[in-house]
């Protein structure tokens, strides 16, 4: 009779109404920064908004490699969009309650899209490996049709892997603490609150970052490594500097997105020197200003964008001018 009564009781899944997300109370002048987080947020809007319309409407540039740019414009524009209202809803407007199944949304959207961040990253880098290392089969392996493809199979797979993960989380009962220590409900702080075992969760998690994280970043280290390779083969110094120039605004993007990641972690898991409060700030910023640069360094960085951005802008300064006067003709 106490068996049965101990496995009814560890059968019972208890879910709170929500959580009380407390990443930020301890700071002093916080409104200063989710001030700046607002600003960011209305130019990663803009900027990621440019970038797409540019590539649509430009036929020249329906190309593999702006295919993978607008993913990624596309991606850093949902990512951004669904954190930085809800971190300035939840700390400046004070109102840090979540509900239940909108905590397991906004997880799930989270790193469904941190996921594809990083695929993203990986496809470009694929591009750049693809005309580098083989420019005379460029065309018929990279075509429009298999970068489609591509993307939407990490599309599926990140999907995939995250609303498994986070399906998981209703398997925990949470009969202690509601407060997550965090800028959003986090995976990690949130199971951690639960009072059965939560080691499933903490592997899909661990596995999760291995294949989503650690596993692109493995496939553009050894991309680049095959472009260098090649690179240095290559007998005349303009062909080099001219191969790696096309590779300048990938790498600045790659070093924005995955540099903040490994040094918080590594600093932060293994020497314990990075405070709680430190980190969730160094992370939130982390989220949010890769979406934000992004677009500016294609933008700047990429010849054929920057030419059609600027004829786009005269082409309207000249249609406003001709609506101001009409009689000019």
């Amino acid at each position: 009779m106490s068996f049965l009564r101990t496995l009814i009781n560890s059968s019972l899944i208890i879910h709170p109404p929500g959580f009380y997300i407390t990443g930020f109370e301890s700071f002093p002048f916080i409104f200063v920064y989710f001030i700046f987080l607002a600003v960011v947020y209305m130019f990663t809007v803009l900027f990621n908004c440019l970038l797409i319309f540019t590539v649509a409407v430009t036929r020249c540039l329906h190309t593999p490699k702006f295919l993978a740019v607008v993913n990624l414009a596309v991606i850093d524009l949902i990512l951004s969009t669904c954190i930085i209202p809800s971190m300035i809803k939840t700390f400046l407007i004070k109102d840090n309650f979540i509900p239940f199944n909108l905590c397991l949304v906004q997880m799930y959207i989270y790193y469904a899209l941190a996921g594809l961040e990083s695929f993203a990253l990986t496809i470009l880098a694929y591009d750049r490996l693809i005309a580098i290392c083989f420019p005379l089969r460029q065309n018929s392996i990279n075509t429009v049709f298999n970068m489609c493809c591509i993307v939407g199979i990490s599309w599926c797979f990140n999907l995939g892997m995250s609303a498994y993960s986070t399906s998981i989380m209703t398997w925990l009962s949470f009969c202690k603490s509601v407060r997550v220590f965090s800028y959003f409900c986090d995976y990690a702080p949130v199971f951690r609150l639960a009072c059965n075992d939560y080691s499933l969760q903490w592997t899909a998690a661990s596995l999760s970052t291995v294949m989503l994280l650690v596993g692109p970043l493995i496939f553009i280290l050894l991309s680049y490594i095959s472009i260098l390779v090649t690179v240095f083969k290559m007998k005349s110094l303009d062909r080099r500097v001219k191969a790696l120039v096309t590779c300048v605004e990938h790498i600045i993007v790659v070093a924005i997105f995955y540099i903040p990641l490994i040094v918080i972690f590594t600093v932060g898991f293994y020497s314990g020197v990075v405070e709680p409060d430190q980190r969730v700030l160094s992370l939130s910023l982390a989220s949010c200003i890769p979406p934000f640069v992004n677009p500016i360094v294609y933008s700047l960085k990429t010849k054929e964008i920057k030419i059609r951005v600027m004829a786009l802008f005269r082409n309207n300064k000249h249609v406003s001018k001709m609506q101001i006067n009409p009689w000019r003709l």
